[in-house]
């Protein structure tokens, strides 16, 4: 098998017991990325050919470090690594070179990465379309018209690619599970405390995002979750260190019960042919001992998508207002940021106070749920992935979309309460685009949600059906 297709799991016993060298794996990436990314734009701020090579020269002369050892990887441009730019997409930060790396990255540089660039993402991680000012979209591997979605956009089409493979991101509203379902990969957004954010700012009252890992397989997946999981003591509200979940992603799953939400009982309009994919998908489930039973909404949808809104624009404020304040700076933002930082600044403190209540008592209903079903599972967007030149879906199945974010409300049910939620394949739609589905679990379910994407690569193999176009 060619090295740009193998598991980083195989990768990583080759290069560990010298079979293939980091030089060779690393000459296999920049082939690769010279191949494919001027035409689909995954990977930006690529370091040189001679300085790469050279890490690599170094890693093959020294004892691996772990299971990253002498593997190429590219950091999602919204992360710090030393020695490579954070732009963010903005023109604000273009060109920005960190002091230091970000705590998650920096366990990915000690584990043996070496860093070659930073994949795409939209400006400031808004909105599942990784376009931005400062490096241009990126295209999707089955059709280069399409979007690669977002805001792990460049990671998912660079795992497609087979210019990675694993990367890094981070998910508030379906960043690590959008892109995975329309790149036909894998993206698994952990429960709140497991990989640590980076210390400061406040972590108490921003709760929505978390950093996760995706890759072509779980297995990798697992891995790279590994490394960058465990509590930091300048974070509370952190997870305990758990064991290995690559050690212990295999597992028997037959029994296990799934409650299938589809489209919440209508509340989520969708694109013809993304629920009638998913279903067939689902068969899937069936075929792997699992009980499949279609479930009537858990929630009212309103209620959650109020609660999102309020807590996103609040926290989006929080982050940005010191750019809003300045009028130079404020020109340079994209609407979808001064829509956010607007509606946040005008809030009030029993606003947000409502909203918190509302994610409480989502909580505590779908803590019902999982007493009666191991997963809740839904489609990873509303749609397929849409033209490149599109701001964003402005209608779904007849429904106009009110903001930039309307059509991929199907992930928030997660996303409020910081649920783990693995975005797997779950195969392509009438024109041959691809689509996932979440397979979400309760607070600190990661393993079984793991254990579950395992077994559903063993059954489909999705990501074995390479991008036509690459």
């Amino acid at each position: 098998m060619e090295l740009t297709r193998m598991t980083a799991d195989d990768l990583s016993h080759r290069i560990a017991t010298r079979e293939v060298s980091a030089v060779e794996v690393m000459e296999a990436a920049l082939e690769r990325f010279e191949a494919v990314n001027p035409r689909f734009n995954a990977i930006v701020a690529l370091r040189d050919r001679d300085a790469l090579l050279a890490e690599a020269r170094a890693a093959d002369a020294e004892a691996p470090r772990g299971w990253l050892h002498g593997i190429p990887v590219a950091v999602k441009d919204l992360a710090n690594a030393r020695g490579l730019p954070t732009s963010m997409g903005s023109p604000l930060f273009a060109g920005t070179m960190p002091a230091a790396d970000d705590l998650s990255i920096g366990r990915m540089r000690a584990a043996g990465a070496i860093f070659i660039g930073k994949t795409n993402v939209p400006e400031f991680g808004l909105g599942s379309h990784t376009t931005n000012p400062v490096f241009g979209p990126t295209r999707n591997p089955y059709d280069d018209s399409r979007t690669a979605g977002g805001s792990s956009g460049g990671a998912g089409a660079a795992l497609s690619l087979g210019m990675q493979w694993v990367c890094d991101g981070s998910d508030a509203m379906g960043s690590l599970r959008n892109p995975a379902g329309w790149n036909n990969v894998y993206g698994f957004r952990p429960s709140w405390g497991l990989v640590p954010q980076e210390p400061g700012g406040d972590v108490y009252l921003h709760l929505l995002s978390t950093l996760g890992p995706m890759g072509r397989a779980p297995k990798d997946v697992a891995h790279l979750l590994d490394i960058m999981a465990g509590p930091d003591p300048r974070l509370p509200l952190a997870l305990p260190q758990q064991p290995s979940f690559a050690a212990r992603i295999e597992a028997p799953v037959k029994g296990r019960r799934i409650a299938w939400a589809g489209n919440w009982g209508g509340a989520y309009p969708m694109e013809p042919g993304v629920l009638e994919t998913c279903e067939a998908a689902l068969s899937a489930f069936a075929d792997m001992g699992c009980e499949v039973e279609a479930v009537d909404p858990p929630f009212p949808a309103d209620k959650l998508w109020d609660s999102w809104t309020t807590l996103r624009s609040f926290s989006v404020a929080a982050r940005q207002e010191v750019l809003y304040a300045d009028p130079l700076k404020r020109a340079k933002l994209k609407a979808s940021s001064v829509w956010e930082i607007e509606r946040g600044l005008a809030m009030s403190a029993m606003e947000v106070q409502r909203a918190s209540a509302i994610r409480s008592d989502w909580f505590a209903q779908a803590v019902r749920v999982f007493d009666r079903y191991d997963a809740l599972v839904l489609p990873t967007a509303q749609c397929f992935p849409f033209p490149v030149d599109w701001p964003h879906p402005t209608e779904l199945g007849g429904q106009a979309m009110d903001t930039y974010h309307r059509w991929m409300e199907v992930v928030i049910p997660a996303s409020l309460l910081g649920l783990p939620a693995f975005g797997v394949p779950a195969g392509f739609g009438p024109g041959g685009l691809p689509i996932g589905l979440q397979i979400v679990g309760p607070r600190g379910g990661d393993l079984e949600v793991l254990q579950l994407g395992q077994a559903w690569h063993e059954a489909t193999g999705w990501p074995d059906k390479r991008p036509p176009l690459a």
